[in-house]
């Protein structure tokens, strides 16, 4: 089980007027992970993210097939975004982005997309928690390499790194052993599915959750082809951790799936996300 860490009373009084006062708060930007409309995007990648920023949505995040972008592909991608509007804040990568002899076209075509974080979806394969120790250490290692150009390195969750290795979750070793300059995207919907508890986690890592992947999943049947808000994540506590306490910059919805096509998908849970953050 997690220990909450114990705070004096002068803090536990600041972070619960925080958290009462959490809506009124400054303005948190949605984007959409493109997962989300993965088929469309390999399909039509500016006509997809076109139609995404029509939709509403504030910002994007790749995931790792933009690695294989040259820089030129990069640079017609920014004008795209600069001429919509919108954002690119962090991108979705495999561990090979993280590999010594990748990170520097990481970093280029970060920098050029406008990205200031490059965030580690899979650690690969690991068998131990002397494994994610490493993991850390690349991850503190890459956090260096980032720096003179302004950007941070990241890890997100799936449900691997919170279920318990050797008597410790994963995510756990992480948080103890990277720097404040690695942030822990977190994946609300693979946090609930692992069966550990994501205000909790947001509570003890305090300035540590740049982003929150407002994924949902339900163990009613259906997992994770549920619509955001028809499942079992607690959105409203979530929010009011992750805006008074975890130092959220941005939020980004992902689905994987429902019973409706990707881009109404999309439509409908940018609809009741507005509704449940207000």
């Amino acid at each position: 089980m997690l220990k909450t860490p114990q705070i004096s009373r002068r803090a536990f009084l600041g972070s619960a007027a925080a958290a009462a006062g959490w809506g009124q708060r400054r303005k948190i930007p949605v984007g959409l992970e493109l997962f989300s409309v993965r088929n469309e995007l390999r399909a039509d990648l500016m006509g997809t993210v076109k139609r995404v920023a029509q939709m509403g949505y504030e910002g994007v995040e790749f995931f790792s097939p933009y690695f294989e972008w040259k820089p030129d592909y990069a640079k017609e991608v920014r004008k795209l975004l600069d001429d919509l509007g919108i954002k690119c804040w962090s991108t979705h990568n495999g561990a090979r982005s993280f590999a010594p002899e990748n990170l520097a076209h990481a970093i280029e075509l970060n920098q050029i997309i406008g990205s200031k974080y490059i965030i580690m979806a899979s650690a690969g394969k690991v068998e131990n928690l002397d494994g994610w120790k490493g993991v850390a250490e690349r991850l503190n290692q890459a956090a260096e390499k980032m720096r003179p150009a302004g950007m941070r390195p990241g890890f997100h969750n799936h449900q691997t790194e919170f279920r318990p290795l050797e008597g410790t979750r994963p995510m756990e070793v992480l948080a103890k052993n990277t720097g404040k300059d690695v942030v822990l995207q977190l994946d609300v919907g693979t946090c609930v599915e692992a069966g550990s508890d994501p205000v909790a986690w947001i509570k003890a890592n305090p300035g540590r959750i740049g982003s929150v992947h407002c994924k949902e999943w339900t163990a009613s049947g259906k997992g994770y082809r549920v619509l955001l808000g028809e499942g079992d994540a607690p959105w409203k506590e979530i929010f009011a951790a992750a805006e008074s306490v975890g130092g959220v910059e941005y939020y980004l919805i992902e689905q994987e799936g429902s019973d409706y096509p990707p881009f109404e998908t999309a439509e409908k849970c940018l609809a009741t996300y507005r509704k449940m953050r207000g």
